[in-house]
């Protein structure tokens, strides 16, 4: 390296390396690497979202790879400044593939690339018309016969699924199936997406009347349209609920509501979908080139099969299909676990005048609100980040530009700090009885997510109520539900006018088992989860979200989904991936998921 600026070794740097990729001198692109290096891709190298770990790996991708990517005009990103500290120098970049441009952020040490997040921003000749490129809308002058916009949209949404066919379906229309929808609108691709609720929203408006977010407002925009700057901090649902309902229609989605899919099947002869849907009484047979689950992470109830279910003699109930409290004042009320939906509706419980008790089956990582907002967000998602310049665009690639690999390395001490901060909270818990953990490397609450989906509570109010005795508490396992209550494995009953299953939501893959057939969810394998060997999420190591915003084993079967953050930003690259095939660009998948028997 010369001894230069920062920007200029940075650029030299990036000159050498992109010399070698156009020369298609991989060992010299590779000694550019460090020997505990990551390249994580999202679609742009890999038409696929990869992690690269070591040189060997990332040779092999280039060996598969450049001869098709063709990548080039490698430069630091305009008016962004390159850093340098404790060791690490730390850039913004631009590159451009042979069909498309991208965005990325690299980290260097020792003068050799540590990390490196490449990520396909639009494709060449297809991009959105945004900013300067933004559609007139108007028709000035003068036309016999022409239509008005709202005729062009009746016209359009008389005909999608009719007379003409959709390019992609997207079943599911929660705020993955939004983000995703508005996407691709976007970029022009016809798309349907297949709601069974009466409105856009309703899969949060029908929870229990407590539901908020529990993550903060500005970790939760949706593409295009953020929330307001007066938001609330922690949306409760029914507003989060009228701002999906308001978003579809200004981001003029073609939305089926009250529809149902009954059935959907693969022609590998057509390459073509055939999906039957249930809209709204009427039988449409829609034939789409590409199919979407965007059916949640909460959307298939886990019901346990407890003997003596069937004698009890109150309301049983999953916590998703739990109404809350008003009809149960002055009664008694068991739920079944301790993550988010049971203290949430504890807490509704309690307000509601309910005696509850909570029965937790295993331990639980709890995390306060606040600390959580300042120690572990907000140097990306906080109004001190806004105020430094971090837009959310930025705050997402930083986030995905630490590897699954290292990232519990830089979760643990966040973690440790928040337990050094709310240690008397903690303490109050562990007295009440509550069993605590924080993850199986202490790494905590975003990790488990990503390692199993569950285990975990953002405290807004509950614990406290557990710590003072309000809402009851009692470890155990459920062996018996009698006409009255509920019998642990201690021998001790639970009396019960109501229970509460809070026992979570099986894998998406369960919705290709019941839409499509068994044979093809085997053949897609498990959904979700890295392959950490932790607790419910068995190995071997994927170091990606299985079959997640990516090619799966089932050609034109894709999944979406996750929080509002990455229905946000994963639905671009889920999007330019759809996208891509409907021009009929070229896509060689590199690292296609294998499936290991890991079925639902």
């Amino acid at each position: 390296m010369l001894d230069t600026t920062t920007n200029d070794q940075v650029t030299q740097f990036l000159n050498e390396f992109g010399a070698a990729l156009t020369t298609h001198d991989i060992d010299a692109a590779t000694a550019m690497f460090v020997d505990d290096c990551y390249w994580r891709d999202l679609v742009s190298f890999t038409w696929n979202i990869r992690t690269m770990e070591g040189p060997d790996q990332v040779r092999d991708m280039l060996t598969a790879q450049l001869s098709h990517t063709k990548p080039g005009a490698w430069a630091l990103a305009e008016g962004e400044t390159a850093t340098e500290e404790g060791g690490i120098t730390t850039a913004w970049i631009t590159f451009e593939t042979d069909v498309a441009r991208g965005y990325g952020l690299l980290r260097l040490r020792d003068g050799k690339i540590w990390t490196l997040l490449t990520s396909m921003t639009e494709l060449k000749g297809h991009e959105e018309p945004m900013g300067y490129d933004r559609p007139l809308g108007a028709k000035h002058g003068a036309g016999k016969g022409r239509m008005s916009w709202a005729e062009e949209r009746e016209k359009e949404q008389a005909e999608l699924g009719y007379t003409t066919q959709p390019y992609t379906v997207i079943i599911g229309g929660g705020q993955g199936g939004i983000a995703l929808g508005a996407r691709l609108r976007q970029l022009g691709v016809p798309t349907i997406i297949v709601e069974k609720n009466d409105r856009p929203g309703d899969s949060w408006r029908n929870r229990y009347k407590s539901l908020c977010l529990h993550d903060p407002v500005w970790y939760d925009h949706l593409p295009y349209l953020p929330f307001p700057p007066n938001w609330p901090v922690f949306a409760p649902k029914d507003k989060l609920g009228d701002w999906l309902e308001m978003y579809t229609k200004v981001m003029e989605l073609n939305y089926w509501t009250r529809s149902t899919v009954q059935k959907a099947s693969f022609d590998e002869d057509k390459k073509e979908w055939t999906v039957t849907v249930d809209r709204d009484g009427e039988q449409v047979t829609l034939h789409p080139k590409q199919l979407v689950f965007a059916t949640g992470m909460s959307a298939k109830p886990n019901m346990p099969d407890f003997p003596g279910m069937d004698k009890f003699k109150g309301d049983q109930q999953h916590s998703s299909q739990h109404p809350g409290p008003d009809a149960y004042k002055g009664k008694k009320a068991v739920v079944i676990g301790s993550n988010n939906s049971a203290h949430d509706i504890c807490a509704a419980l309690w307000e509601g005048d309910v005696d509850v008790t909570m029965v937790q089956r295993s331990s639980t990582h709890i995390v306060r609100s606040e600390p959580l907002m300042e120690i572990g967000l907000g140097d990306l998602y906080s109004e001190r980040a806004v105020a430094a310049g971090v837009t959310t665009q930025k705050a997402d690639m930083i986030f995905a530009s630490l590897p699954y690999a290292i990232l519990h390395e830089f979760q643990i001490p966040v973690y440790d700090k928040i337990k050094e901060v709310d240690a008397d909270f903690y303490a109050g818990l562990e007295k009440a009885g509550f069993q605590l953990d924080w993850g199986a490397d202490g790494s905590g609450l975003f990790m488990k997510y990503l390692r199993r989906g569950s285990g975990y509570y953002i405290d807004v109010g509950a614990s406290q109520l557990i710590i003072d005795g309000k809402i009851k508490l009692k470890a155990g396992q459920v062996t018996e539900v009698v006409e009255d209550g509920v019998i642990l494995d201690d021998g001790t009953k639970l009396e019960a006018d109501l229970i509460v299953y809070a026992t979570g939501y099986g894998s998406m893959n369960g919705w290709v088992a019941d839409l499509v057939d068994q044979e093809t969810a085997d053949k897609v394998g498990k959904v979700w989860g890295l392959g950490s060997d932790t607790p419910k999420d068995p190995g071997p190591w994927e170091g990606e979200q299985r079959n997640m915003w990516k090619p799966t084993q089932q050609e034109a079967l894709w999944f979406h989904g996750g929080n509002l953050h990455q229905s946000r930003h994963y639905s671009q690259f889920l999007s330019l991936q759809l996208k891509a095939r409907m021009e009929g660009i070229d896509t060689p998948v590199y690292g296609l998921q294998e499936v290991h028997h890991l079925g639902r």
